[in-house]
C-alpha cells in the first residue's frame, strides 16, 4: 500500500488519493527514456486525469499536452502547457473550440475527417490565423484490448481511411490557412503486448513510403499512446514497461531525416499514482452470497461498469488488524440505484466489517474525470499525499 494509514484516516470518503511521489518517479522514467531524443515529444492525455496540481506538475516537467476538447485546453494553458506544445484531437471539435485553438495558436490540430478539415480551413481564414494540422489515419490495425477502448479498427468511428490519407492531404495542401504537418495515429488504450505497437510502425512504414512516393513531405508522425499499466499488481509494477514501449518504436519505425516523433500517453503516467479511498458502510449476508457495501460507487469510478474493468481492491482497516483468517469471497457494491454499480464479483478479502477502510488501487486515470452526480451525489474529492 504506497499511503500511510494514518493520513487516510483523516480523509474523507470517497475521495481520490494521488501519489506525488510516484508520479515524479514516472516522468522521470519517460524521460531517461526520451533525454537522449530531441526528436522525441511527449504530450500528456489531459483526458485521463484533469487535477489542476497533477497538471501542473507535469508541465513543469516539459511534457506536451493532449487534449481532446476546449475545456482541456484551457486547463492546460492554466496549468502552463506551452500553447505550441498542445495536440488538439476529438472526432467532433465545436466551432467554438477550434476559434479558441486557433487564437491561442496550438502546436498543431489531428483531424479526423475531410469534412472537419473543411471547416478548420474557413474559421482560420475568418481569423486569420494559420492551423497546423496532422491527419489522423485510421490504420485498421487489431489491438489486444476490450473493445469499446480499441480505436485503430476500420469499423471504428476515429481517423480517415488509410485509402483516402493521400486525396486527403491533397485536399489539405489546396486549402487556405492550412498547414499540413504530419500525420497522427492511435489504436487503442490498455496495450499491453508490444506486437500490437510494432504492427503500427510497420502500417506507417508503408504508408510513408507511399508518400514518398506521391511526392509527399510528412515533418511530425504521432503514433498516439495507449500503453497499458498493471491492473493485478500495482505495487509489483507501479510504473508502466516505458523502455519496451519506447524501444519497439525505436526498433521498428523508420523515422526519416527531420522527422518529429510525437506520443500522446495518459494512462501510463498517471493510473498507478492514483486510488480511489472508500468506507464500508455495510456488509450484508444473504442465502447465495455476501455483499461489501461501499460508500463508493460507480458515480466515482465508472470503469468496472463500464468496461468490466477489475481493479485491486484492499482493506486498509483489516491490514491494521492484522487479519490471519482465511479470505471470504464478496461482492463489492456500491450504494448506486444500477444493477451494474458492482466494483468485482466473488472477490477475496479478508473478514471485512462495517466501518472499514477500502482503497481500490490503479484509479488515478479515467477515474475522477469520470465521475458523475448521478444519484445527485457529490463529486468526490482529490488529495495529493
Amino acid at each position: 500500500m504506497p499511503f500511510n494509514t494514518t493520513q487516510l484516516q483523516a480523509l474523507p470518503t470517497p475521495s481520490y488519493v494521488y501519489d506525488r511521489a510516484l508520479l515524479d518517479s514516472t516522468l522521470a522514467a519517460i524521460k531517461a527514456e526520451t533525454h537522449d531524443n530531441t526528436s522525441c515529444h511527449v504530450h500528456y492525455a489531459i483526458k485521463a486525469n484533469d487535477n489542476p496540481e497533477v497538471l501542473s506538475a507535469i508541465a513543469r516537467e516539459g511534457f506536451g499536452a493532449d487534449c481532446v476538447s476546449g475545456g482541456e485546453i484551457r486547463a492546460a494553458i492554466e496549468a502552463n502547457f506551452p500553447a505550441s506544445e498542445i495536440a488538439f484531437a476529438g472526432v467532433g471539435k465545436a466551432d467554438w473550440e477550434i476559434r479558441l485553438a486557433l487564437n491561442l495558436g496550438i502546436g498543431m490540430f489531428n483531424v479526423e475527417s475531410r469534412e472537419e478539415l473543411a471547416v478548420i480551413s474557413e474559421l482560420a481564414t475568418d481569423t486569420g490565423t494559420i492551423a497546423h494540422i496532422s491527419l489522423r489515419i485510421n490504420p485498421d490495425v487489431e489491438a489486444s484490448t476490450h473493445a469499446h477502448i480499441t480505436t485503430g479498427c476500420a469499423e471504428n468511428k476515429f481517423g480517415i481511411a488509410h485509402k483516402d490519407m493521400i486525396t486527403t492531404i491533397r485536399q489539405a495542401q489546396s486549402l487556405p490557412n492550412i498547414d499540413f504537418v504530419g500525420l497522427h495515429f492511435h489504436i487503442g488504450s490498455q496495450l499491453l503486448d508490444m506486437s500490437d505497437f510494432e504492427s503500427l510502425c510497420l502500417r506507417i512504414n508503408e504508408l510513408q513510403e507511399l508518400l514518398e512516393g506521391e511526392g509527399i513531405e510528412v515533418r511530425n508522425i504521432n503514433v498516439g499512446g495507449g500503453l497499458g499499466v498493471s491492473y493485478d499488481d500495482p505495487d509489483g509494477h507501479p510504473i508502466a514497461n516505458f523502455a519496451a514501449y519506447f524501444e519497439t518504436f525505436r526498433r521498428h519505425l523508420k523515422l526519416r531525416q527531420g522527422q518529429q516523433l510525437h506520443f500522446e500517453l495518459g494512462r501510463a503516467i498517471v493510473a498507478q499514482m492514483g486510488s480511489l479511498l472508500t468506507r464500508v458502510l455495510y456488509v450484508k449476508h444473504t442465502a447465495v452470497k455476501d455483499f461489501v457495501i461501499l460508500d463508493a460507487g460507480m458515480t466515482e469510478l465508472i470503469r468496472p461498469a463500464l468496461y468490466g474493468a477489475l481493479h485491486k481492491i484492499e482493506n486498509v482497516t483489516a491490514s491494521e488488524r492484522k487479519e490471519t483468517e482465511d479470505k471470504v469471497m464478496y461482492d463489492v457494491v456500491g450504494p448506486i440505484c444500477e444493477s451494474s454499480d458492482v466494483f468485482a464479483y466473488d472477490y477475496p478479502l479478508p473478514r471485512t466489517c462495517r466501518g472499514d477502510l477500502m482503497l481500490i488501487r490503479s484509479a488515478g486515470a479515467y477515474g475522477q474525470t469520470m465521475a458523475s452526480t448521478y444519484n445527485h451525489r457529490p463529486l468526490p474529492q482529490a488529495f495529493i499525499l
